[in-house]
């Protein structure tokens, strides 16, 4: 799991999820005049409320960072993981807000009182952290904001000059020590006469590929993560490229570039915009 892939929105979520947690311990219910000694229940002590409320917030939020953490999601029954969890957090917010109005399942003379238990700190704490982290969850695949990043990608140590390779150990797999795309190739390294060069470079006596427009293999990293597809137009992705991860890009086709994973995999990005160059 690639934490360097959550967003704002999951920052947003996790919070939420958090916040309810601590509201969990918190009075279920108040009661007006009750004595000071009266020992109130917390969420925990009613099960409706700890199973559709508590548990299923929680859940959800695991469900809703773990979907995107991963370089893909896993699905369940046709659906990602990532939408289980969301469906969970939407389920707790609705949850939330039916037993605001009755906190205490139906006691409408608690006491003998004659006037119901209004509903306590704890759940009206959680009724907010499950409704922030329903619309969180919800919305981050649809507000820009919630769309960047949550850790910002880190860049390399030093300046490196337009196409070179960040440092060694630190993106495409078995670099071992920074060396410049124009220039000459270490021994061992890809581009050695010999050895085939990622980008597809031309070795003497082979037939020259078409020009594309002088195009240098470089390294990038890309703002949010975003799907990879195979080089032959199937729309399945094949990876998903993480946030604060180095890439390959080793062909320009048209507003989309040709990428290489860290284990070898090739496949189209698309979309190309806000990518930052190493």
């Amino acid at each position: 799991m690639n934490i360097r892939s959550l967003t704002r929105g999951d920052g947003v979520v996790i919070g939420a999820a958090v916040l309810l947690f601590i509201a969990s311990f918190l009075d279920l219910y108040s009661v007006d005049g009750a004595p000071d000694s009266l020992d109130l229940p917390s969420l925990w002590a009613s099960g409706p409320v700890l199973l559709g409320v508590v548990l299923a917030g929680i859940i959800g939020a695991a469900l809703v960072v773990v979907a995107h953490g991963l370089p893909q999601a896993p699905k369940v029954a046709g659906l990602d993981l990532g939408q289980f969890g969301v469906a969970f957090t939407v389920f707790a917010a609705w949850s939330a807000l039916g037993n605001i109005f009755d906190p205490a399942g139906g006691a409408d003379n608690f006491g003998g009182s004659g006037d119901g238990p209004d509903a306590g700190a704890g759940l009206i704490l959680a009724l907010v952290a499950t409704l922030v982290m329903a619309a969180a969850a919800v919305a981050t695949p649809l507000v820009p904001a919630l769309k960047g990043a949550l850790l910002p990608a880190a860049r390399p140590a030093a300046p490196q000059p337009y196409g070179a390779q960040p440092p060694g150990g630190y993106g495409y797999p078995g670099a071992q020590q920074p060396a410049s795309f124009g220039g000459q190739p270490q021994p061992g390294q890809p581009g050695q006469p010999g050895q085939p060069f990622p980008g597809g470079q031309p070795q003497p006596g082979q037939p020259a590929q078409p020009p594309a427009g002088d195009f240098s293999p470089f390294w990038f990293a890309v703002p949010v993560p975003r799907p990879l597809f195979p080089e032959d137009g199937s729309p399945t992705p094949i990876a998903e490229l993480a946030p604060g991860t180095w890439y390959l890009a080793v062909e320009q086709r048209g507003p989309s570039l040709v990428a290489q994973t860290q284990d070898g995999r090739r496949g189209v990005l698309q979309d190309t915009s806000g990518i930052q160059r190493g």
